[in-house]
């Protein structure tokens, strides 16, 4: 059996070009041992021994990726990537997210240490000295206490000691939500394609990486529903978050009409095309949904003179359930409908039964567009 190896960096130089750090390690695979190496990089982008160590932990994990029992975290973590970290069982998002943790946090901090020395009190201590936002932080303990669980799993270890780290996930300040009236503004002030995708957001809660993955085979006129089956992900097709985000959503008339505006002015209205290509790419990808908010919808806010609020993609989600909620507290029908699923700090819209769901869809579509709030309230309540 292959043992544990941590290959060596050194430092190689050269005549007419900057000297570069080197690392080289053997390689069993092939039943007999070679040396492998690579250049990790130039002596002018890693500038001491110390940076160099800390761009090749990641390589050095890899090449024990396929040993027996981890010594210590790097190994660990190399091993749960190898088994974990694949698009069989983790979305390409997770997979990315865990990846890039590990290799700016959690590997140059505690990839050294021995499984059995990583101390409660030190993790704690050191999730306090970090400047990223306490839901980082919770995140980076949680995927910290992943890997020792699945070390606990393959029976290397009997106690996790990340379980007792406390942390706290509260936010530092409240989301900011658009209210129906500032809905209303900004869809005036938009192209009809940028129009019809807030619209969508807005009364649907759609993720965004499910609306720019949809297609118009997915919107169904007759029954006003548009069908949610996949996500787009950083220009990848795949699953939805989860799988009760794969169920129609209702759309009302208002919405429906302004889709097939945008429908009868799309360079791309095939049924297998997106709702909302991207013209560089020739519609064979969506749009970039962060060029929009950056070029028209963000713009679109300050010419309107909304400012002081940090509005995103994912703020439609967070307005949805705020303007549901200020409903529900005026209307006690749709309160008792409604409370279990949205009254919550965190909104679960796409579990609620599809009757509330269409109902609203209906509500907010109405309110963006200033419909008397009262006389609607009487006709539902």
């Amino acid at each position: 059996m292959s043992r544990f190896q941590q290959g060596s960096l050194f430092k190689l130089g050269r005549k007419s070009r900057p000297d570069v750090w080197v690392f080289r390690w053997y390689d069993n695979s092939s039943g007999s041992r070679r040396y492998k190496k690579q250049i990790i990089g130039s002596v002018i982008e890693l500038r001491n021994r110390r940076e160099a160590e800390r761009s090749v932990i990641a390589l050095r994990s890899s090449i024990n990726a396929d040993v027996g029992t981890p010594r210590c975290v790097c190994d660990l973590a190399a091993h749960y990537r190898l088994h974990e970290l694949t698009v069989e069982k983790k979305a390409f998002l997770t997979i990315e997210g865990h990846r890039f943790l590990f290799e700016r946090y959690i590997e140059p901090r505690w990839g050294h240490f021995r499984l059995g020395a990583v101390r409660t009190i030190q993790v704690e201590e050191w999730l306090d000295s970090l400047v990223p936002a306490p839901s980082s932080k919770a995140k980076l303990k949680s995927i910290l206490s992943t890997l020792y669980n699945h070390a606990i799993r393959y029976e290397w270890l009997t106690f996790n000691p990340i379980s007792r780290v406390r942390t706290s996930s509260k936010r530092l300040h409240d989301k900011d939500v658009l209210t129906p009236g500032e809905f209303q503004r900004l869809a005036e002030q938009l192209s009809v394609r940028d129009r019809a995708m807030v619209l969508l957001a807005g009364s649907t809660g759609l993720r965004r990486s499910e609306m720019i993955a949809l297609t118009w085979s997915d919107v169904d006129t007759r029954t006003m529903e548009v069908n949610v089956l996949r996500s787009c992900v950083r220009n990848r097709i795949g699953k939805t978050k989860t799988e009760s985000s794969r169920h129609p959503v209702p759309l009302h008339p208002i919405v429906l009409s302004a889709l097939l505006n945008w429908r009868a002015e799309s360079r791309y209205a095939a049924e297998t095309d997106f709702l909302f290509p991207a013209i560089r790419l020739k519609g064979t990808r969506p749009l970039s949904p962060d060029s929009v908010l950056k070029k028209s919808i963000r713009p679109a806010l300050a010419r309107t003179g909304i400012t002081g609020k940090q509005i995103g993609w994912h703020s439609s989600r967070h307005s949805l359930a705020t303007n549901l909620r200020a409903l529900a507290s005026t209307s006690r029908w749709l309160r008792n409908c409604c409370a279990t699923r949205v009254a919550g700090r965190r909104s679960t819209f796409t579990l609620v039964p599809y009757p509330i769901k269409r109902l609203a869809a209906r509500t907010v579509a109405l309110l963006s567009q200033g419909r008397n709030r009262f006389m609607f309230l009487q006709r539902v309540g």
